[in-house]
């Protein structure tokens, strides 16, 4: 879990070096302008941005039951990223697994993708997809959810 949050947590602590930086170099304003950049990097690359994870079996068994694709993902990747981004308000009704908190779903994508742990990787109906177009992932959803 904590792995999610480190590079998060360095753009916090190297924003707030730059910002403190500027302050005593006299640029009380440039600072003012810096932190919020690199706190919203921080945002945006923390695992808040995304939907609450579950673990890959409880996943894979929800997909079963409501035929929504399970997104296999990880912090601080950017295809993660644009694909959530790009899913917009559609994104919450995919089944989402951080493959940094799961194990079982790091051996998922790792079994998908010849040993690597390419993401995003996307199963529907228990074919994966690795890093597919945002709009294919939402013409997979099904109609009546």
């Amino acid at each position: 879990m904590m792995r999610a949050w480190i590079l998060p947590t360095l753009l916090v602590l190297c924003g707030s070096a730059v910002a403190a930086g500027l302050v005593l170099g006299g640029s009380p304003g440039e600072a003012a302008a810096v932190l919020p950049v690199f706190v919203l990097l921080a945002g945006v690359n923390s695992p808040l941005v995304f939907p609450r994870s579950i673990g890959a079996l409880e996943a894979e068994r929800r997909s079963a039951a409501d035929g929504r694709p399970v997104v296999y993902w990880r912090p601080g990747c950017k295809y993660c990223l644009r694909l959530r981004i790009r899913l917009g308000r559609s994104a919450r009704r995919l089944h989402w697994v951080d493959i940094w908190r799961d194990p079982a779903g790091a051996a998922t994508v790792r079994a998908a993708n010849g040993g690597d742990e390419t993401v995003p990787t996307v199963v529907v109906k228990g074919r994966p997809h690795t890093n597919p177009d945002p709009e294919w992932v939402r013409g997979q959803l099904p109609s009546s959810a």
